[in-house]
């Protein structure tokens, strides 16, 4: 059996889904249970909304979709709103692209619909097709910084210069500008997407660098990839740990 502050964890995120694995696997349960809600969640610095917040963004980046489904029940619970789901998901999408982000959005609206949540809700977009570039380099030399962010531009041969255009005007443009989650929170929704998705070390880096350019320092970091391990494993975990070492080493130098 699980210890019973495990089980009151697992209980309070889940009062409306008992595990069908608990009747089927439950030496594998109580073992993932022990560890992700006595260890791991002990050893958390996250406030429970910014918990599942990447937690799910993390799960999308992974494809896990019948667990997404699960942690979503638990967001709602712990008082993540309609809008901030979908604006997880929404964020993936630049990120993971639609063929995963059609199923992901069609998982969440399944979920919000049972909830009793109509559909569709407010828009949160602040852009409009003729100010969608300009805003969207805006955030994105806030996030990269602007030195950086041309010097990119400078080593972007011609014939890839349309890809940096559209990266400025939709990626940033389109959903960065999004009212529904702040700037510092998307920053960590990308990191824990691009650390769910595996094989994007670079992206990882580089977004590690962007969170501590927008206020998310070395201990925030650790806190969001620590909260992700039981969900993604050890793999990606070390390789994004990895990352926050080089780019934001202990000893405080960049």
């Amino acid at each position: 059996m699980p210890t019973p502050a495990a089980q009151a964890h697992h209980d309070a995120l889940f009062p409306r889904h008992p595990s069908t694995l608990a009747r089927t696997d439950p030496d594998l349960v109580e073992i993932f249970d022990d560890f992700a809600f006595d260890e791991v969640l002990a050893h958390s610095g996250l406030e429970p909304r910014l918990r599942l917040i990447t937690q799910l963004a993390a799960l999308v980046g992974a494809g896990a979709l019948a667990e997404y489904r699960v942690m979503l029940g638990a967001a709602l619970t712990v008082g993540v709103s309609p809008v901030e789901l979908k604006e997880i998901v929404y964020q993936a999408v630049p990120y993971v692209g639609m063929g995963r982000g059609y199923d992901v959005v069609a998982a969440t609206n399944d979920v919000l619909t049972d909830r009793g949540v109509p559909l569709p809700l407010p828009s949160q977009s602040t852009t409009t097709r003729e100010t969608r570039a300009g805003a969207g380099r805006a955030v994105q030399e806030q996030i990269v910084g602007a030195d950086r962010l041309a010097a990119l531009d400078a080593r972007t041969p011609d014939d890839e210069q349309h890809v940096q255009r559209w990266l400025s005007a939709h990626c940033f443009g389109d959903h960065y500008t999004r009212t529904g989650l702040d700037v510092p929170t998307r920053e960590l929704v990308t990191l824990a997407l691009l650390v769910g998705l595996g094989g994007a070390d670079a992206q990882v880096r580089g977004h590690v660098a962007a969170n501590l350019n927008v206020g998310n320092d070395r201990q925030r970091l650790i806190d969001v990839v620590t909260q992700l391990l039981p969900f993604i494993g050890y793999p990606r975990t070390l390789n994004a740990l990895a990352a926050i070492d080089e780019i934001a080493p202990a000893d405080g130098a960049r």
